[in-house]
């Protein structure tokens, strides 16, 4: 990690990016992380004003025991299950992370200072367990700039209207087509629209809509590769950027229309889109591409901290990098489907493969935790 010195010295880019009205949040936490201090230096070092967390990352933080030891002796002394362990640990942290973004959380007025929460990613398919799960994760960690993440699934969409509806604000993850990220919005707004039929404040509900970046280029790439075309090799890492700038022009329509303005009168919050997956996974593409170019107001760019590093050291933040590329944007995925290559069959391939990944990652947590429980000789 680099000294709060270089990082001050060095934040330009970041302070560009986070003055194109793009909220930075880091997609990553772990105890040392906040125990260290290094949260807190990187909100006032690198315009930081956020968190995220997923299986993967609780799992890669938990597993590695280092920092959990002491808490997780008091768990095996109660003899917890490992269910209950896996919570306790996880909302406890994600409770410490809320308590140093809430200066941020107060200076923004609610819309940033949060920090987010997943939902068990095996209720993925099961909307009553996911709206149950999403209340007691909001009650567990009871923070009032707690998000609770709920995966875009066809399941997902009605817990994301009932969680709004009881007021609780929330990150919807999982996002990977145009068509699903339109449904998105249409269940945070009714969602909004039950809130204020119960008398709710709509100031104090926010929501954003994460919709993945890098892992659509992987998976679409890797077809473009196969065809093996000079057509078909041009296409490269352009899909990506090109269904992301679609979805921000689907969020200006959304929260542009009739339905919404009636909302914004009793002072609600647009659900802002969140560019999730932004670190690059291909070495032939630049390391800030998924920053760089996709810049533009009120959106979030959550970033892992290798990304935040490389935007930090020379991140190209040149101004809006989204508005107005709408006929390129359509062009670029047109061009794909002509090849053969059909948009519906990735993004849903890709939001399969997406949860089946966090469930691994959710159960790999589980195995690393019960293993810890019964090293101290309580049965899991």
């Amino acid at each position: 990690m680099i000294s709060v010195t270089e990082a001050t010295a060095n934040a330009g880019a970041l302070k560009r990016l986070s003055d194109q009205g793009v909220s930075i949040w880091l997609d990553d936490l772990s105890r040392g992380r906040i125990t260290s201090g290094n949260l807190a230096g990187l909100v006032e070092t690198s315009h930081v004003v956020g968190v995220t967390t997923n299986p993967s990352i609780f799992q890669a933080a938990i597993g590695s025991g280092a920092g959990y030891e002491e808490q997780l002796a008091d768990l095996a002394v109660r003899g917890v299950t490992v269910d209950e362990a896996v919570r306790m640990i996880t909302t406890a942290d994600v409770r410490s992370a809320a308590d140093v973004l809430y200066p941020v959380f107060k200076a923004t007025g609610g819309r940033d200072g949060r920090v987010s929460i997943e939902v068990d990613p095996r209720l993925a398919h099961d909307t009553a367990a996911t709206i149950a799960e999403a209340r007691q994760l909001a009650w567990l960690v009871d923070r009032p700039n707690v998000m609770i993440k709920i995966p875009a699934t066809e399941a997902g969409l009605p817990a994301i209207t009932e969680v709004i509806g009881d007021g609780i604000s929330v990150n919807v993850t999982l996002i990977f087509s145009l068509e699903r990220y339109r449904a998105v919005m249409d269940a945070y707004l009714a969602g909004l629209e039950r809130a204020q039929a119960a008398g709710l404040d709509l100031s104090a509900i926010h929501s954003v809509a994460s919709f993945f970046v890098s892992r659509v280029d992987s998976e679409i790439d890797k077809r473009l590769t196969l065809l093996g075309t000079d057509e078909a090799l041009a296409l490269k890492g352009r899909a990506a950027l090109a269904n992301a700038r679609l979805a921000y022009e689907a969020y200006e329509d959304v929260f542009g229309g009739d339905r919404w303005l009636a909302l914004a009168g009793a002072k609600a919050n647009k659900q802002r889109p969140l560019w999730a997956s932004t670190g690059v996974k291909d070495p032939a593409y630049k390391d800030t591409l998924y920053v760089d170019e996709l810049v533009a107001p009120g959106t979030v760019n959550t970033m892992p901290e290798a990304t935040l590093d490389a935007v930090r050291d020379h991140g190209e933040i040149t101004g809006d990098t989204v508005s107005g590329g709408y006929a390129q944007a359509r062009a670029d995925l047109a061009a794909v489907e002509r090849l053969g290559i059909s948009y519906d069959e990735v993004v849903r391939q890709l939001e399969d493969e997406g949860v089946a990944k966090f469930e691994t990652a959710w159960q790999d947590l589980l195995d690393a935790v019960t293993k810890s429980l019964l090293s101290k000789g309580v049965d899991a």
